[in-house]
């Protein structure tokens, strides 16, 4: 049974938008701190974005401003504004359950979790 599953990438100029989305089967993980993260070629997969479920977002430095984490509860699907995207932030997208560090959901940890979807890609030229 697949639980998360993600859309929304593609291909822009820097600059440009994305809208990201994620729909979440799974009722445990939806009530709890949700997360986007992504992967670079070569390298670890990070935390972007949380939204824990009191609505408190939580995002990566390096996209404040420019990315918006946001749910739809009628619909179970976690979206990933994307805007004034550049070079660096091409990556592989995946949502999943997000992971609290000094008791806030922060996207600064990655917790034990295993059954990812299969991702989006972003690909931003510059």
């Amino acid at each position: 049974q697949v639980n998360l599953v993600e859309s929304g990438g593609g291909s822009v100029q820097a600059g440009g938008s994305l809208r990201l989305s994620c729909l979440v089967t799974d009722a445990f993980i939806w009530r709890h701190c949700l997360a986007w993260y992504r992967q670079a070629p070569g390298k670890q997969r990070v935390g972007v974005a949380t939204l824990d479920d009191d609505n408190t977002t939580n995002y990566a430095d390096s996209v404040k401003g420019r990315f918006t984490i946001s749910k739809d509860n009628t619909k179970k699907t976690l979206y990933l504004q994307l805007d004034d995207l550049k070079p660096e932030d091409t990556a592989m997208y995946y949502c999943g359950p997000g992971a609290y560090l000094y008791n806030r959901c922060s996207p600064r940890t990655i917790p034990q979790f295993s059954d990812w979807g299969q991702g989006t890609q972003v690909t931003v030229s510059a």
